[in-house]
């Protein structure tokens, strides 16, 4: 009898759990047996397995044989477990030393001629493994950039079967050359991209790194003073913000250029977000770290699983989670269905999505800058002086009530965005700021909120407690009497004044106040309400 053991990780959602792989052979009949709760695709790893090793040089051993995947109550999902099980049944066999793997963490799939081919979520799977005390780690050579990620992990990258058994057998280890002529994509590389991902699912427009012709440029925005504003202070505070106008208004144009006024991912953030990225299968090969905030702007026939998160069997990550640490952008908002728009409340509010399945339960990260543009009325002219807008007054009210109160209500700025004139398409008004005038003011301001929230949890204006703010950090003395008097004319709710308030020091942070003063709160009160009071003009750009 042969018994031996080695590691792999199971995922759900986007945390890993640790699974031991353990390998019995028994005299008697040859079979392989598979238990733990496997799906059908790691049901099929049997095949896959026994030819891989075979086509490896090794012999397969006439026994029978059980591998068990443990803890048996976590459901285990795709093809990752592939190389565990192999070196498992190796250990078994005594191919291998079996005190050699006990502790060893191997993740990949195996093609049946014996190459180790790349698999989704390793990032996710290596932290898992760190967290749980394993130190080694073997994973596809194409992915182990992105393990190397994880600090104080050794990761050992394979191409095969064949070296991996070289590398513990202390042999010589094979070059394995490419069974494509140079020039031609991998194909191994497929198994690490969902079909059809591309722009909108995750990525910012345009190539991070570049100069200023590789990505879209804020100065390209003709006019749109309020609008600018408003996304210059939802950058800065990390504000959701409702962009309302007629068509051809420049609406799409400024949330484009949002990711590119945000400041670059921290460490941290990074790897929160490429975590996320590489589960959902949109992590572009040879970009093992997203260093840029994500952005992505779902289709607005998206359903509510394909927004918040979930799909058969174990829930995947939806668009706010794509979004996690970026821009979420609903372009044509009213278009989309009420019920996929209110199933956002809960993480706008938390910052996470909590998805119950019958598989299990998820908990996704969704901390994300979400940008609504929408128009006025169904033929978009609603807004205009003699446009001829033909639209009755009940669909009027049908469409905007679409978006409901409670969604608006946790929306901190709320702008109508102008037709453009004909002095501002001509460019006699001149040009605007550009994108990098714009982030360097976006990124000192969260320097110093960063320097006011030291020794907390919160980093932007827009996570703080709203008792917090009444009582640890107040405004000016009598800068707040009128969203006070807002207040009690019914005008603001109370989720509305602290919104005010946030909004408030985010203006004061990008003035280079201490505190928030009436002309902040006056700015944070015209751009929370849409009403037009003069206070923005009044704050101009670096003032």
């Amino acid at each position: 009898m042969g018994f031996a053991r080695a590691c792999s990780v199971a995922l759900v959602g986007v945390d890993g759990v640790v699974v031991e792989v353990q390998a019995d052979l028994e005299p008697g009949v040859a079979a392989f047996t598979l238990v733990g709760l496997p799906d059908k695709t790691l049901v099929e790893s049997r095949d896959r397995v026994r030819a891989a090793v075979v086509n490896s040089g090794a012999a397969w051993p006439q026994k029978k044989l059980t591998v068990g995947l443990s803890p048996a109550s976590v459901p285990k999902a795709g093809a990752g477990f592939d190389l565990a099980v192999a070196i498992a049944v190796l250990g078994a066999a005594e191919v291998v030393d079996p005190a050699a793997i006990a502790d060893l963490v191997l993740i990949g799939e195996l093609g049946l001629d014996g190459r180790v081919r790349p698999v989704r979520g390793i990032l996710p799977a290596v932290l898992a493994a760190a967290e749980a005390g394993h130190r080694q780690v073997v994973v596809p050579q194409q992915c182990a950039a992105e393990a190397a990620l994880v600090p104080d992990v050794s990761v050992l990258g394979v191409r095969s079967l064949r070296q991996l058994i070289a590398v513990l057998t202390d042999g010589v280890v094979p070059e394995e050359e490419p069974p494509d002529p140079p020039g031609r994509p991998d194909p191994i590389l497929a198994g690490l991209l969902v079909p059809g991902a591309g722009l909108g699912t995750g990525l910012a427009p345009g190539r991070p790194g570049g100069d200023c012709a590789d990505f879209p440029d804020l100065a390209d925005v003709t006019g749109q003073h309020t609008a600018r504003r408003a996304l210059e202070v939802a950058a800065a505070g990390g504000h959701h913000l409702f962009l309302s106008g007629p068509p051809g208004a420049g609406k799409t144009m400024l949330a484009e250029r949002l990711p590119w006024i945000l400041p670059p991912l921290t460490r941290q953030d990074s790897v929160e977000v490429t975590a996320v990225h590489s589960v959902a299968g949109i992590l572009p090969p040879g970009e093992p770290l997203v260093s840029r905030p994500p952005y992505c702007a779902p289709h607005h026939s998206a359903t509510m699983q394909s927004l918040v998160g979930g799909g058969t069997g174990v829930p995947r990550p939806g668009a706010v989670s794509l979004a996690h640490r970026g821009i979420l952008f609903l372009d044509e908002a009213a278009e989309f269905h009420s019920r996929a728009l209110d199933a956002l409340r809960q993480p706008l509010e938390s910052g996470h999505v909590v998805i119950a399945r019958a598989a299990g339960v998820v908990r996704l990260p969704a901390r994300f800058l979400m940008v609504l543009a929408a128009n006025p009325c169904p033929c978009g002219r609603h807004t205009l002086h003699g446009s001829g807008c033909e639209c009755p007054p009940s669909v009027i009210r049908r469409y905007q009530a679409r978006l409901s109160g409670p969604l608006l209500d946790r929306v901190d700025l709320r702008v109508e965005v102008e037709p453009v004139t004909r002095g501002d398409l001509l460019g006699q008004g001149g040009r605007g700021e550009s994108t990098a005038v714009v982030a360097d003011r976006v990124r000192a301001a969260r320097e110093r909120a960063g320097v006011r929230f030291a020794g907390t949890p919160w980093r932007l204006n827009s996570e703080i407690p709203g008792q917090e703010l009444r009582t640890r950090w107040q405004a000016v003395p009598g800068a707040l009497a009128q969203a006070e008097r807002e207040l009690e004319r019914g005008l603001l709710t109370a989720r509305g004044l602290d919104r005010v308030l946030r909004v408030a020091w985010t203006v004061a942070d990008l003035r280079g106040r201490d505190r928030p003063e009436a002309l902040d709160v006056a700015v944070a009160l015209e751009l929370r309400t849409g009403i037009a009071r003069g206070a923005v003009s009044m704050t101009g750009a670096g003032t």
